[in-house]
């Protein structure tokens, strides 16, 4: 820390009790110096030498006590006449970062002026901070921390614009050229430690040495310095970015659990509020986690909405790299749900809105006339965000006060989205059957059209089989494109189904249609467990059959050539079980009035198994999709 030592002469000042200050001194005192409770019994001389207002206010002064003058509103109090007074008898009085800008502003209130004797001290403060203070960096962050209390004074003299300045011009420095001491806690990046030509290890300095310390400033001052540095437009905004989100952890209570409970919630939505607006433009300039964390906190100490607004709108933008935690916001006290799906369907709207946002700029930037260039969103990105939601599905599903409208809603955002599996999907749906087991037979169906069987895995299938919770149409669906995978499964890169297969699969076994008088009532109605038992059996043993033959041989076309024993016995199934004649029957309707094929996708509609198309894996199996 920088200082200066003004003086010579030993300090005599004395104290008698609390409130009475003099000077040892031969000479008797001449004048007392009122402030507040406190008194100082001083002489005239020196005091008069160096400051304009006290010769003003003793030759105003006129009375029967001897020469008695009040200054109780000097910034700094007593404290800082004090300094102004030990400088006036040339006593040894030292000024550091901590002091000295009470004792600036105090000079100024004595008006201790160079007119009124040369060498004053005010010139000599000035001095201090411009060849010392404002050079050190922690002392120009003390400086700027000591003008709060000495506000507004402090603010007229521009000592805390000269602050403000004098630590953004540092933090913009080139880190080559940082060669002095700051705080920094964090853990070290890799590349931010070297060695020299020696192979003696050398510190690096990183890009963000300065955030730590910045924490330190009360939430406008730390603005006014974080708007100065953005104004120079030195640092990236993924350096600004990390500055706010260190000042976000260290300032509220909680934040990377999500808010705890906090007495000042005026002070804490301040910090917030200002945090939102201070965050870079730049895309990605912080993490989509520290923005729902800000979200949170927001939500937490009810920021406006336009800071809520602003949040979501920068979410969106990067929304693939959230996790489901970072999704799980917390519904408002009073509500019945347990989690805010509001927040996160209008943050979902959002990152779907990035396409024509992106595109219409990009016409506007090249000028295109009556043309639309494609979807700028990846197909990645969707994929990433269709998995989030179902992940996050998963999770709110265990609320039992979740309505069934919010899942469909939030579920049916993406459905557009092509996901090559369904798993997520199916896993977030049974959870919610799970955990809502009091919902109507219309809501089991609707909530079960939103997946689609032939994208479910060889686990998810057999796992749906076995599932009391799924209506009947559900679980025939599954045990029927379960069957075709395992009859297909050759490890050929032939897109087509078997002959044999199609015919199947189109409903060309006998009299299995007439025969059965079954309601649509009855599709929905929850498979029974004797049910799922005796389809459970005969597909293992038709995998059983398949899998013992070493999978099925090829023709001469190259073609998968079935074994005829397994497709008699699929025949067989079909033609004996009650429920793939609810199941085949329930479609020969649908299909005489439209065309389309008797098993129906519960994701997609009427999906056509002739045109599904089968690719090779590892394992040489056929994924039916």
């Amino acid at each position: 820390m920088k200082f200066m030592k003004l003086g010579s002469k030993p300090d005599s000042f004395q104290n008698e009790g609390d409130n009475v200050r003099y000077v040892s001194s031969e000479l008797a005192t001449d004048i007392t110096v009122s402030i507040g409770s406190v008194k100082f019994y001083l002489h005239k001389f020196p005091l008069l030498s160096k400051s304009a207002l006290l010769q003003k206010l003793v030759a105003a002064t006129n009375n029967d006590d001897g020469n008695e003058v009040n200054i109780s509103d000097i910034p700094g109090g007593p404290a800082s006449f004090e300094v102004c007074a030990k400088f006036c008898y040339g006593m040894t009085v030292t000024l550091n970062a901590y002091n000295v800008v009470a004792a600036r502003c105090a000079a100024e209130y004595l008006e201790m002026y160079e007119t009124v004797e040369k060498g004053n001290l005010i010139y000599k403060i000035e001095v201090f901070l411009s060849s010392s203070i404002f050079r050190s960096w922690k002392d120009s962050i003390i400086v700027l921390q000591t003008t709060t209390s000495l506000l507004p004074r402090s603010e007229e003299l521009k000592l805390v614009n000269q602050s403000i300045e004098s630590i953004a011009v540092k933090a913009c420095v080139d880190i080559s050229k940082v060669d002095w001491s700051y705080s920094y806690n964090r853990k070290k990046l890799a590349e931010e430690n070297g060695t020299d030509s020696n192979g003696v290890r050398t510190r690096v300095v990183p890009k963000d040495w300065w955030v730590e310390d910045l924490c330190e400033l009360d939430i406008e001052l730390y603005k006014r310095v974080l708007m100065n540095i953005k104004m120079k437009e030195v640092l990236q905004g993924e350096i600004i970015g990390e500055a706010l989100k260190a000042y976000a952890y260290r300032r509220l209570p909680g934040f990377s659990k999500g808010m705890s409970k906090c007495g000042d919630t005026l002070k804490y939505r301040l910090v917030v509020d200002t945090i939102v607006r201070l965050l870079p433009e730049e895309k990605c300039s912080v993490s989509c986690g520290f923005l729902l964390k800000l979200l949170k906190a927001a939500i937490w100490v009810d920021s406006g909405e336009t800071a809520k607004r602003d949040l979501i709108g920068k979410i969106g933008q990067q929304l693939e790299e959230a996790n489901v935690n970072d999704l799980l916001i917390r519904a408002p006290e009073g509500e019945s749900m347990m989690y805010d799906v509001g927040t996160v369907i209008a943050v979902i709207e959002e990152f779907l809105s990035r396409e024509n946002q992106e595109i219409e700029s990009l016409e506007e930037e090249h000028e295109l006339q009556g043309m639309r260039r494609p979807g700028i969103l990846s197909d990645a990105s969707k994929l990433m965000v269709a998995k989030l939601i179902d992940a996050y599905l998963a999770e709110i599903s265990k609320d039992r006060n979740l309505p069934f409208s919010k899942f469909v809603e939030l579920a049916e955002m993406l459905s557009s989205v092509p996901r090559p599996s369904h798993d997520g999907l199916y896993r977030a749906i049974d959870m919610y059957l799970k955990e809502h087991p009091g919902i109507t037979k219309s809501e089991r169906k609707r909530i079960c059209k939103l997946m689609d069987c032939k994208k479910l895995s060889v686990d998810a299938c057999m796992h749906a089989v076995q599932n009391e919770r799924l209506p009947l149409r559900v679980v025939v669906q599954v045990l029927f494109f379960e069957q075709v995978r395992v009859a297909a499964s050759s490890g050929s890169s032939t897109p087509d189904l078997p002959k044999s297969l199609r015919e199947l699969n189109n409903g060309s076994h006998g009299s299995s249609r007439s025969a059965n008088t079954n309601t649509e009532e009855d599709w929905d109605a929850v498979a029974t467990a004797e049910e799922l038992k005796a389809l459970k059996t005969e597909l293992a043993s038709l995998r059983l059959s398949i899998g013992a033959r070493g999978g099925p041989e090829r023709n001469g076309e190259g073609k998968p050539n079935v074994d005829k024993a397994a497709i008699t016995k699929m025949k067989g199934l079909l033609r004996s079980k009650k429920v793939f004649m609810k199941m085949f029957s329930s479609k020969s309707q649908s299909e005489n009035n439209s065309g389309s094929d008797s098993s129906e996708s519960l994701g997609s509609g009427n999906g056509n198994v002739d045109e599904v198309k089968s690719t090779p894996s590892q394992n040489r199996r056929y994924s039916v999709s």
